[in-house]
């Protein structure tokens, strides 16, 4: 499937459970991901994926090694793995790298209690168990490591990111 836009260089489709990287309008790579597991939503606090347009903020990680654990948008020293998962059983995992998201439309995603940025809403990797296509973050988008490193290079801070 071939889709043609305009402005966005990603699009998160939230039906889909897709991610399309554009480049000269055309999508060269779809990914899948998975979204919040309360479905869409912009409320501090709702555990939702914020709709609307976005840019890339901040991008955390570059050099770290894959499974590289961040908390708090720091890497912790930890690579992941199945023994450390299962000393941390209630960690949710953000691995790898991070796309740090900031909404564009004041009202929607910015500012006050539905603020992209203040959500710490971001692009990450997650363990190979999790499944894909199937919405179970907590607002965020997780990828698989080897997509989200791909992306994470092709992705320049400031690039615009349309959820829908």
């Amino acid at each position: 499937m071939v889709i043609v836009m305009s402005d966005p260089r990603i699009l998160i489709v939230l039906d889909e459970q897709r991610l399309y990287l554009f480049g000269e309008r055309i999508a060269t790579r779809c990914y899948a991901v998975s979204t919040a597991a309360n479905g869409a939503g912009e409320r501090l606090g709702s555990g939702c994926t914020p709709r609307g347009m976005h840019r890339v903020r901040a991008k955390i990680g570059d050099g770290c090694a894959p499974g590289a654990v961040f908390r708090g948008r720091r890497w912790t020293g930890e690579i992941y793995s199945e023994d450390l998962a299962a000393r941390h059983p209630d960690r949710d995992w953000i691995l790898s790298r991070i796309l740090w998201l900031s909404g564009l439309e004041r009202g929607r995603n910015r500012g006050g209690d539905v603020d992209t940025l203040r959500r710490f809403i971001y692009v990450h990797g997650c363990p190979p168990c999790e499944p894909m296509g199937v919405p179970r973050s907590h607002g965020c988008i997780r990828m698989r490591d080897a997509d989200l490193l791909e992306l994470f290079a092709l992705t320049p801070v400031g690039s615009l990111v349309e959820i829908r």
